[in-house]
């Protein structure tokens, strides 16, 4: 039995061998035999339509079409190459720089110059600050910028940094889903944008005391650190982040509405044009709340605590708004000295009362 097996062997081992080698040349041949139908497949549409046909659809002449849509004779959009180049070999490395270098910008300012603390102690009196229109207000537009943002990013990065290691199954379902999250949520974000400038337009007005602010940095880094600059309800470093917020929102808004509704005669250069400028703008703003995160959770002692409760500490609010604390005290102050006047007033109506019964 031994032997009949040792003889199978060497009759099955040649053949598997043989099976080997001839399994590349075949795998050769028929690429070889696919790219030659290809090239003849080629060479029979350029001879059936003609070499100059060809050259001039790459070179972007109109032909005829039955559709009615602009652009509808252009097979082949030539400069739609300038925008792929600005797009995929300039804007996305940049924006890449751009974003990471935020990020490690203020992880450095965290551990060279720290957070910026409270001067003196917390006094325990809670001043009211935010509403809870305000903070709902505030915490949607956070949520829809945030999640905006990371839908946008992965379009623009996914393929680089995510599609290369997941099934492509999970990889098509993925950007499925942050395509269409993007193209839906978008048009809220601008309705709650539009929300946002309503309700603090008045209290981000640059205004002369705004100037010593940005000369002293704040009081966040340098020689000016802990020195504290007089703000009002809102200092000047949130002022300019509203007014980024409100212009370079709304550009990336209304850029984004011309590629979520490609049915207004938009030609591809619009197209284009829009989808360069909404990825700038959506950059921009990436950037700037970098920041603003990092001073809401890390940079700032009590800064957070506002936008949460509604409230802030007496010591925050006479450190880093002083103006609007002051404004606050004088209205206490003219607050009490009225009820204190109207109690007299009824005190001294009911004496008389009195009196004359």
């Amino acid at each position: 039995m031994l032997t009949m097996f040792k003889r199978l062997f060497l009759v099955v081992l040649p053949m598997l061998a043989a099976l080997t080698m001839l399994s590349p040349m075949s795998h050769a041949s028929e690429t070889n035999s696919s790219q030659t139908q290809a090239s003849s497949a080629e060479r029979e549409v350029v001879q059936l339509a003609g070499a100059d046909y060809w050259r001039q659809v790459r070179d972007g002449q109109s032909g005829y079409t039955t559709s009615q849509s602009p652009e509808h004779g252009v097979l082949i959009s030539t400069p739609g190459q300038t925008w792929y180049i600005l797009k995929e070999k300039w804007m996305s490395p940049a924006g890449a720089v751009a974003i990471f270098g935020s990020i490690a910008f203020v992880t450095l300012m965290y551990v060279v110059i720290g957070p910026l603390m409270l001067s003196a102690p917390r006094t325990g009196r809670k001043i009211k600050r935010w509403s809870r229109l305000d903070r709902a207000l505030h915490w949607s537009m956070a949520f829809t910028f945030l999640t905006l943002a990371f839908s946008g990013l992965m379009l623009v990065y996914g393929k680089h940094f995510l599609k290369p290691y997941i099934p492509t199954d999970l990889w098509g379902f993925i950007i499925l889903l942050a395509k269409q999250y993007h193209n839906y949520i978008g048009p809220i974000f601008y309705v709650l944008l539009m929300a946002v400038l309503i309700k603090w337009w008045r209290k981000s007005i640059f205004k002369k005391v705004d100037i010593q602010w940005f000369l002293k940095l704040g009081g966040m880094v340098g020689k000016h650190k802990g020195s504290h600059p007089s703000a009002e309800f809102s200092n000047a470093g949130e002022k300019a982040l509203f007014w980024l917020l409100i212009v370079m929102g709304s550009v990336a808004a209304i850029s984004g509405l011309v590629l979520d509704f490609p049915i207004f005669g938009q030609t591809r250069r619009d197209m284009e044009l829009s989808n360069l400028v909404h990825m700038l703008a959506a950059l921009i703003l990436i950037c700037g709340f970098v920041f603003h995160i990092y001073i809401g959770l890390f940079g700032m002692e009590g800064a957070l605590e506002g936008m949460v409760t509604g409230e802030v500490d007496e010591t925050w609010a006479k450190e880093h708004h002083d103006l609007w604390y002051n404004e606050v005290m004088e209205q206490e102050k003219n607050g009490v000295e009225q009820n204190a006047n109207v109690a007299t007033e009824k005190s001294e109506g009911v004496n008389k009362n009195e009196q004359t019964s």
